[in-house]
């Protein structure tokens, strides 16, 4: 992860600044394109603070028209583009390229059409995910995916990094919850994938987009699928004398056919920074505190809720708690979905990791991750989508220490590492971005990332389109057509960090 670079600015884009401004303003009229150096500012980086760059100048469309135009432009006059939602990606994968064009899909922000029949809702990629069962939660739907960022992610970056969230390991990724897409490519041609319908002809181009982290399009619109409330949904805390203890106790769950709403875990750090944050209740005399939520009918909550408090006991549980209210229910999960600013009180900085590994390596990945953080030296908070196995490890360290970056750096990488050791991967729901890229050779032979280039140049064949991200060297389309490597492969220079 260390020595993160981007693709070497193009000094004749950035010689035709002011030409590009100008052209971009004809299309964009009004405020729509920033170029002032003060209001760029907030656009230099994304949720991976560590890095920032100031991008060539911003563009806000309003309509699917401007887009297009705005594409073909930068394609006819080869130039980058990075395209942006909320902002709140963790991965790196919105940072702007000082000679590219950033496209803030942030004005695309309307519900377009809510389908209670078909339980589908089309929306335009800048609706939070949130904003999206706010829209349907009066007729008893909502929207399955949740990422803890949900009040401000967008739609449109769910689709990029593929989101998830505390309900996943029901309900599924975006990915098995969008129905359809339309999206501009980098030609400026204007495409539709899916709709309310719940399958496709053809090659499923939309499971190939959902995920793509900006790499092969632009989208513009976004249909999903929803879902009625369940008739009864109960949160249960479970606290452990050890974090082993409860990856065991994950594993016993699901081994029993349990699947539950939402399976969460918490280490010490993590419990006690959230507790100090929110105030849920959270005991504090714990090592590790699972949050395991079962829903659908009640008779079924019932006796899923005796059978799970069973399981625990068998793993040396210390204390149970169950929800005997929505409101109750609703603040067990205000703690965990708030863990990632409460660390931001304990810590002037943290890296925010993202891995995923099989259930059954739980336990053996939790004390492995503790050994880690002795070689590096640094704190690490531990929360995780237990049930489906994505881990968001929370380093803790101080960047105006010299070093302390650098170590958390190694830090993050060696656990993504031990991830695909154990037979994970190296993501889950954050994408690849920058902060990964470099670490893609441990999980893809080259030949792999070559094939993965190979997509990408069929829709994106001069690399315009958020360039340096996801693979660690690119190659030119005409020399991947024929599967040979190319010795001059496109320099990546460093990149500032902060």
């Amino acid at each position: 992860m260390s020595g993160i670079a981007m693709p070497k600015p193009s000094q004749e884009t950035l010689a035709n600044r002011a030409a590009i401004i100008r052209a971009l303003q004809e299309i964009v009229p009004g405020e729509g394109v920033i170029h002032d150096d003060t209001e760029l500012r907030p656009y230099e980086t994304d949720a991976l603070t560590a890095y920032r760059q100031m991008p060539l100048v911003v563009v806000l469309p309003e309509t699917v028209e401007q887009l297009s135009k705005v594409l073909k432009y930068c394609y006819d006059n080869d130039v980058k583009v990075v395209p942006r939602g909320a902002g709140t990606s963790l991965s790196g994968g919105a940072l702007p390229l000082e000679d590219g064009v950033l496209i803030s899909m942030m004005k695309f922000n309307r519900v377009l059409d809510i389908d209670f029949a078909n339980r589908a809702v089309v929306v335009q990629p800048g609706v939070t995910n949130l904003g999206i069962t706010r829209a349907v939660e009066h007729e008893g739907f909502y929207y399955a995916p949740d990422p803890s960022s949900q009040i401000a992610c967008s739609i449109g970056g769910n689709i990029a990094e593929n989101s998830g969230g505390v309900h996943s390991l029901k309900y599924g990724l975006t990915t098995n919850n969008v129905l359809g897409l339309e999206m501009v490519l980098i030609t400026g041609e204007v495409i539709r994938l899916g709709g309310k319908h719940l399958d496709s002809e053809g090659y499923d181009f939309l499971a190939l987009m959902t995920g793509s982290e900006g790499l092969l399009g632009v989208v513009t619109e976004v249909t999903v699928r929803i879902l009625q409330k369940p008739e009864t949904a109960r949160a249960a805390l479970v606290g452990f004398p050890s974090s082993e203890a409860a990856g065991q106790c994950v594993a016993q769950i699901i081994g029993a056919g349990i699947i539950p709403g939402g399976m969460e875990l918490m280490d010490k750090l993590a419990i006690d920074a959230a507790e100090d944050f929110v105030h849920a209740g959270y005991p504090k005399d714990v090592e590790a505190l699972m949050i395991i939520e079962l829903d659908g009918p009640e008779a079924e909550v019932d006796d899923l809720l005796a059978a799970v408090a069973k399981i625990a006991e068998e793993n040396q549980s210390s204390y149970l708690r169950v929800s005997n209210s929505e409101e109750e229910r609703a603040t067990f999960w205000a703690g965990r979905k708030s863990a990632f600013p409460a660390v931001g009180r304990i810590s002037p900085d943290y890296l925010c990791m993202d891995g995923t590994i099989p259930r059954k390596a739980l336990p053996e990945v939790l004390g492995r991750m503790q050994e880690l953080g002795l070689k590096h030296g640094l704190r690490c908070a531990n929360v995780f989508h237990a049930g489906d196995g994505n881990l968001h490890p929370l380093i803790l360290y101080d960047a105006n220490k010299p070093g302390e970056l650098q170590a958390a750096e190694d830090f993050g990488a060696d656990i993504l590492k031990l991830c695909v050791e154990v037979g994970g991967v190296l993501t889950g729901e954050h994408g690849v971005g920058i902060e990964k890229r470099d670490l893609m050779g441990e999980m893809f032979s080259e030949d792999d990332l070559k094939l993965q280039q190979r997509v990408k140049c069929a829709f994106d064949e001069k690399h315009l389109l958020n360039p340096g991200k996801v693979f660690p060297v690119l190659h030119r389309c005409a020399e991947l057509g024929k599967m040979h490597v190319h010795k001059g492969a496109l320099p990546f220079p460093d990149i500032p960090r902060f």
